[in-house]
């Protein structure tokens, strides 16, 4: 659904690979977007094809990391109000029509508005420990702000007011346990890669004392305990990830 005139344009930018499964509901929930723009790193899948059929303008390029590529995304996009989705992720339409009600005002007093995410693991949607609330500034100015941190864990940073929105952005991560598995094996030799890069040095002391604080704060001060026994899951997996990341990081700075 096209948007009115008197709003502010607003492009949808996503990165993709391989996400023909997944990307088909997050388009869907985008059709009130002046432009939808998906930069694919060489899907082998049906993705590229799926985002054309769905109107999108679809850009392919090599990957240079999840920074980089969002980056890319945002200054490649028709407009300057950008709205950033991944691939599993879906705009509510709570949270559409809360775009909708800043849009008519040109999204004054604000570079950037913020959105709550909710995340569904092994089928339930989670709503303690640290992944509720999980806040992520998705909608904003590209002339005031961009995308930084340290991949993969990539945020939006902006130079002025930032403002929350109603409705949620839901979230479904993982396509199975293994998935989430994998996952984790993949992004903590990732960040360990690059925090030796940036100079960083993991002492034993970080592998054997940072992963049961970090399951101390899901699950006892962020309540994952509410969450029945998936909240136990995601806070041993959370210690888990922090714990390989650290030996990881302290093996590459002796070897």
């Amino acid at each position: 659904m096209a948007s009115p005139a008197s709003s502010v344009p607003v492009s949808a930018c996503i990165i993709t690979h391989d996400e023909e499964d997944r990307l088909g509901a997050c388009l869907d929930a985008l059709t009130w977007c002046d432009e939808v723009l998906v930069v694919d790193s060489h899907s082998e899948d049906g993705t590229r094809e799926l985002a054309a059929a769905r109107g999108a303008r679809v850009i392919e390029r090599d990957w240079p990391g999840h920074v980089a590529q969002k980056e890319f995304a945002i200054r490649e996009a028709r407009h300057d109000w950008v709205l950033c989705v991944d691939a599993d992720e879906v705009v509510t339409p709570e949270l559409r029509e809360a775009i909708a009600a800043v849009r008519v005002t040109g999204f004054a007093g604000a570079a950037g508005f913020e959105v709550s995410r909710v995340s569904r693991y092994l089928g339930r949607w989670i709503r303690h420990g640290t992944w509720y609330p999980d806040w992520k500034l998705r909608l904003f100015d590209r002339r005031r702000g961009g995308w930084g941190g340290r991949n993969p864990h990539d945020h939006v940073s902006v130079d002025g007011p930032v403002r929350r929105l109603a409705g949620e952005l839901r979230h479904d991560p993982y396509r199975s346990f293994d998935d989430h598995l994998r996952t984790i094996d993949d992004y903590t030799t990732i960040m360990a890669e690059e925090m030796r890069a940036e100079g960083h040095k993991a002492r034993f002391l970080d592998v054997m004392t940072r992963p049961p604080a970090r399951f101390f704060v899901f699950y006892v001060v962020r309540r994952g305990f509410l969450d029945g026994w998936r909240g136990l899951l995601l806070a041993y997996l959370a210690a888990h990830y922090v714990r390989l990341k650290y030996a990881k990081l302290w093996v590459a700075t002796r070897t």
